[in-house]
């Protein structure tokens, strides 16, 4: 099975020169955490609502006035759109993170894929409980 047929397609980006504060009311909107950063269609990184939290409020920084790219983290894991869904565990696994954005053979973004979305589609309780389990550990532990 690929991951095309896993994933979650449609995925909403924000731009790297919006406000930490756009990026929040986004989050909400959307009630989601992760929100890929993208300049048109291309991924540059990926701000989660405890970059915000972290790396913005925790310092006292003006949500207005900082940009998603102040806080994003720019070296995003992904996997391919036609990546075999074992593949995609075991990336999971080894980089320890429990979603991935997913890109086309043009590096274009066209979904994201998480361990749940894994569990719930394939049915594969070992291969998903592998996965968890190496992304349950401590970074630089497996």
């Amino acid at each position: 099975m690929e991951i095309r047929e896993v994933m979650t397609p449609h995925v909403e980006c924000i731009g790297p020169d919006a406000s930490l504060l756009e990026a929040a009311r986004k989050m909400r909107k959307l009630n989601i955490g992760p929100l890929p950063v993208c300049e048109e269609d291309r991924l540059v990184g990926m701000v989660t609502d405890r970059d915000i939290v972290v790396r913005a409020i925790a310092d006292g920084r003006d949500l207005e006035e900082t940009k998603v790219q102040d806080v994003m983290t720019p070296e995003v894991h992904y996997c391919m759109e036609d990546h075999d869904v074992h593949h995609v565990a075991r990336l999971m696994r080894d980089k320890q993170v429990r979603r991935l954005v997913v890109l086309n053979d043009d590096r274009r973004l066209v979904g994201i894929v998480s361990l749940g979305d894994l569990a719930v589609e394939t049915g594969d309780e070992e291969m998903t409980g592998e996965a968890l389990e190496g992304i349950s550990q401590p970074a630089g532990a497996i």
